[in-house]
């Protein structure tokens, strides 16, 4: 039995790929993260109400004003969870001469809705650089694989991705400890991995091949612990963070620097992200003890339960975030509990930061999926861009690919993006700088007072 396909608008079907299980039709409405019109309205980062987008589709020559609608179609790789690969047009002929790339990232799980902006972000640019010619003439695919924000499956994730020989790069993962599990197995492989979303200071530390166009959470830690002694002037801090590998490296870092300036942490409170649900005493540990202000190192569900708890005990102290808790189902699963939340971040989809080119992205991304993109949409967005003319350089060549990334390492050889210019040190790192937003009346704005020069 074929697979029901949309594209453009335009039903077809496949036959499923021999010795593959087909997944059953797909409603779209049912699929974690699936690129379909959102039902409930919300608010753009500038506080007017949205407009309703007209209900168009994009077409194969894309164009603004349209919204995107593309073919899912779903494996199931026995033990490997779901691959789903994003078809960019119809016909064996455009599928036999497609460039695959792989898109490892959360799209079940706690998680998801950070998978689905890295998902939304990369798939707009494969979409408008399709609707352009693609590369040399040829379209781009994007093949998604769902690691489900765990290492176990990472791991499995990134062997498939990275034993296909079809698939040229890989853009993930989004979680540290999923990168960490893919790194030996893409080295191994030969194939880039390029993270959006993965802070931990090892990641890309000790491979040749995995790079990332954000900072580290060496960085970030320390940035947050002199933002709150210097900039906000508070002495005393708690922290409550996930026991996972982003969680515990951020936690290191902003208690190292917090030691080092005279910033007292007086209390350090891990959780088990998805299975920890009750915050109370924590919240209620910090406060006792004296705690102006509670620095959260972890992703954003926590991050909302734990303000709901503070605020349910009447408890008033600020928090201050890592970039893991910036997300669109912050506020809505915080509610009023996350209003005043700080959180540091490397890039803001706001209209006073990025200018012409991040609000252009910005008002695309609406208009293709009614929807607000977040940072881990631009952070996508451009990373499969950079990657698009790393392929357009060097070919559809694993280590043409790598060796083009290896050789940015100045500002002057740096991919300009959406959220800044993206270089890498001998490392693979990204030397770029952070935010700090606020929740403010539901939406992400940028803090009155942001981080001073280090």
């Amino acid at each position: 039995m074929g697979l029901s396909i949309a594209i453009a608008g335009v039903m077809t079907t496949r036959a499923p790929r021999d010795g593959l299980a087909a997944a059953p039709s797909l409603d779209a409405s049912h699929v974690p993260g699936m690129l379909v019109p959102a039902r409930t309205p919300t608010r753009l980062a500038t506080g007017h109400p949205r407009r309703a987008a007209p209900r168009r589709w994009l077409n194969e020559a894309g164009g603004h004003g349209m919204r995107i609608r593309w073919a899912m179609v779903v494996v199931m790789l026995s033990s490997a969870g779901a691959l789903m690969v994003s078809t960019p047009g119809c016909g064996s002929d455009a599928e036999r001469s497609a460039i695959r790339v792989g898109l490892a990232a959360p799209l079940t799980g706690s998680g998801a809705v950070l998978g689905e902006q890295m998902r939304m972000g990369a798939g707009l640019a494969m979409v408008r650089r399709n609707a352009k010619g693609g590369i040399g003439g040829r379209p781009i695919e994007l093949v998604y694989g769902d690691d489900r924000g765990r290492e176990s499956q990472a791991a499995i994730v990134a062997e498939r991705l990275a034993q296909d020989p079809g698939i040229v790069a890989v853009i993930g993962h989004f979680n540290s400890v999923c990168s960490l599990a893919g790194k030996p197995i893409y080295g191994a492989a030969g194939v880039l991995q390029f993270s959006p979303g993965s802070t931990n200071v090892d990641v890309c530390r000790g491979s040749d091949w995995t790079f990332r166009n954000l900072y580290s959470d060496d960085y970030q830690g320390q940035a947050i612990a002199r933002y709150v002694a210097n900039t906000l002037g508070l002495q005393r801090a708690a922290v409550l963070y996930d026991n996972d590998a982003y969680g515990i490296g951020l936690k290191d870092a902003f208690a190292g620097e917090a030691e080092r300036i005279g910033l007292e942490v007086v209390s350090e409170s891990p959780y088990a992200r998805e299975v920890t649900l009750d915050f109370s005493a924590a919240v209620a540990e910090a406060d006792s003890l004296g705690a102006e202000i509670i620095f959260i190192s972890g992703l954003y569900n926590e991050a909302a339960l734990i303000a709901m708890a503070a605020r349910g005990q009447g408890i008033q102290t600020p928090f201050i975030g890592g970039d893991g808790v910036i997300s669109e189902a912050l506020v809505r699963v915080g509610g009023d509990a996350v209003e005043g939340m700080l959180i540091m971040t490397t890039f803001i989809v706001h209209p006073d930061v990025g200018g012409a080119a991040a609000q252009e992205f910005a008002e695309a991304f609406f208009e293709a999926y009614d929807r607000t993109a977040d940072t881990w949409a631009a952070l996508s967005y451009d990373a499969a861009n950079q990657l698009f003319e790393a392929i357009e350089d060097a070919g559809p060549d694993r280590k043409g690919i790598r060796d083009y990334f290896a050789r940015m390492t100045s500002p002057e050889r740096a991919y300009h993006g959406v959220t800044g210019a993206t270089y890498f040190d001998e490392n693979g790192d990204c030397l770029k700088p952070g935010y700090i937003t606020v929740v403010r009346n539901g939406e992400y704005v940028p803090a009155a007072r942001q981080l001073a020069a280090p």
